[in-house]
């Protein structure tokens, strides 16, 4: 082997190790918050301007929450490092059953087919007399 071949070996090997440092280095998410009823208000206005928000529920895993707005529900699930809002109407979030702890609402969405909350009773006392 000649010195230019393993000169040219060991940059080519610091180059993949550089590539697969930043590789590892990029998939370590930075730390989200859990989601506040402030947070989950201020997503709510920003989506929905001028929204009049009736109740929050917030997920015990502080990863989602569901308004009620009249006869409407508003989903706000985590996705990646933020939050995405659907809305879906009312009578299909109370129909929406916990199974494990998890209330998993359907949205009709091809792009999210469904919202999956950590709630541990559901529907809320107040709308179940």
């Amino acid at each position: 082997m000649t010195t230019a071949y393993l000169i040219q070996f060991a940059v080519s090997a610091v180059a993949v190790a550089l590539i697969v440092g930043l590789a590892a280095w990029a998939t370590h998410a930075r730390v989200s918050l859990a989601l506040d009823e402030s947070t989950a208000r201020a997503l709510l206005a920003e989506e929905f301007p001028g929204l009049d928000i009736d109740a929050i529920w917030l997920g015990t895993d502080g990863k989602g929450a569901i308004a009620k707005s009249g006869d409407r529900a508003f989903v706000v699930g985590r996705t990646g490092l933020g939050y995405v809002v659907r809305q879906v109407p009312w009578v299909r979030a109370m129909i929406a059953g916990v199974k494990d702890g998890r209330l998993r609402i359907s949205l009709s969405d091809v792009a999210a087919p469904s919202a999956t909350i950590a709630i541990a009773v559901w529907p809320p006392r107040e709308f179940t007399t």
